[in-house]
């Protein structure tokens, strides 16, 4: 579960999504309503502002992992982030970031599966229920962040991880009129240095790629 109250930029979000309805007053939604787009869907701005604060936004800030099954398929699966924020430096060279991501939140699109992996052969989450990855070190090339090194906490442990940038944007967004940063990052993990070893003896791989997709709004500090 996203825990909507704690985030900022969820609260915003939120009200957004209230308030439509209470604008049209007492009349019923339409069954088919005219969702236009707003004359520009999306003006670039540039990259982050420096010594910004961004605060992730929940509904775009998801972690994907893809894992080897039996050398023949990808099993794959996808966490939220219950809270996060980023901090850019005053001279816009690097910054920090601090994500919690829940880990009850996993999704496989298998029932069965989800059970599994939240089971103490893998992810454990009734004693480790959230995993969090901070970090003191981004790279930039130009306004665009390439690269993030920090630390990623699961199980209890807490091991070295460096995400690399995909893509990577700054928007103003047309909905609430704030700056957006964000992009795709991954990684390649080890998860036996984390402590789960279930299944490497018998065809479930100890690789595990990390692809992180986040959104962060640029809020008041």
């Amino acid at each position: 579960m996203i825990h909507m109250t704690k985030n900022p930029a969820a609260a915003l979000l939120l009200t957004l999504a209230c308030a439509w309805p209470l604008a049209a007053g007492a009349q019923a939604i339409p069954s088919a309503p005219d969702f236009t787009a707003p004359p520009m869907a999306m003006e670039p701005s540039g990259g982050p502002a420096k010594g910004a604060r961004y605060v992730i936004d929940p509904t775009h800030t998801f972690v994907n992992y893809e894992i080897g099954h039996y050398g023949t398929t990808t099993n794959r699966g996808r966490f939220s982030t219950s809270d996060g924020s980023v901090q850019i430096d005053p001279n816009g060279t690097t910054g920090s970031v601090d994500v919690t991501m829940d880990m009850s939140s996993i999704n496989t699109g298998v029932d069965l599966l989800n059970r599994h992996v939240q089971s103490k052969d893998f992810f454990n989450v009734a004693a480790f229920p959230t995993a969090r990855f901070r970090a003191d070190q981004m790279a930039f090339a130009s306004d665009k962040v390439t690269q993030v090194s920090g630390t990623l906490t699961m199980l209890g442990q807490t091991r070295p991880v460096v995400l690399k940038a995909s893509r990577f944007n700054c928007y103003m967004n047309p909905m609430f009129k704030r700056q957006v940063c964000g992009g795709d990052f991954e990684t390649t993990i080890e998860r036996s240095q984390w402590g789960m070893v279930w299944g490497l003896n018998f065809g479930f791989e100890d690789k595990v790629r990390l692809l992180v997709q986040v959104e962060a709004i640029n809020l008041p500090n």
